[in-house]
């Protein structure tokens, strides 16, 4: 009787080692199954994204979305199921712009010349998606999307900002307020007609721009 009821506890422990096993396996399955999704969904999101940032910047913020659901090779499902309508979608490449931004910050770590670097990658911006950004100088910087993108970017060169006051390289009285005013001005390169001349006013603009902020302030002339 003692042999049965070792042998029966032995092989009620083998079981639920086996059950236990066998829950592990598939919660890590679904788990798995799970982050490949989330992935797969990420990477058709980007997707719709790199394709409206082309046909907006090649046809205009009015194009037919139906050019943007051709060159992602998405289905219109999918796209209204990202991005409702077309202004989620122009809110969400403004927000992979500050992302961007955000991540040059980051990568350009402690360099004295960090503010200067960012400000060619917004002028590289203007002459690769002229209308896009011509659309976000036109919109009311009331409106809460671009308000609170326009803060960001301010908050994210607060340090750049200090930096280059500190070794020098831009003069004193600097702020971050200052940064809609030079987005501005980097914004004349949208009169070029084709990206060869908005490459060209860019560079001008950029070499005009570093001149202005590496000058006194006009109250220690």
């Amino acid at each position: 009787s003692r042999i049965r009821h070792k042998d029966v506890r032995t092989t009620t422990s083998g079981q639920s080692r086996r059950h236990s096993s066998l829950a592990i396996r598939t919660f890590v399955s679904e788990n798995e199954a799970m982050t490949t999704q989330r992935a797969d969904a990420a990477a058709r999101r980007a997707l719709i994204l790199d394709a409206a940032d082309h046909v907006f910047g090649q046809h205009g913020v009015t194009a037919p979305l139906d050019l943007v659901v051709e060159r992602a090779e998405v289905g219109r499902a999918t796209l209204y199921r990202n991005f409702p309508d077309r202004t989620a979608l122009i809110q969400a490449l403004l927000q992979r712009t500050v992302d961007r931004i955000r991540r040059q910050v980051e990568q350009l770590g402690d360099r004295d010349d960090a503010l200067f670097e960012v400000f060619e990658g917004m002028a590289q911006r203007i002459v690769d998606s002229p209308a896009l950004a011509d659309y976000w100088r036109a919109v009311d910087s009331d409106v809460p999307a671009m308000r609170t993108a326009r803060e960001t970017v301010r908050d994210l060169l607060e340090a750049p900002i200090a930096r280059a006051k500190a070794a020098g390289l831009c003069r004193p009285d600097l702020e971050k307020t200052d940064i809609s005013l030079i987005s501005g001005m980097l914004g004349a390169a949208l009169r070029g007609k084709t990206r060869d001349e908005r490459a060209q006013l860019a560079g001008r603009a950029l070499q005009l721009l570093r001149g202005g902020l590496q000058g006194a302030a006009s109250g220690e002339r």
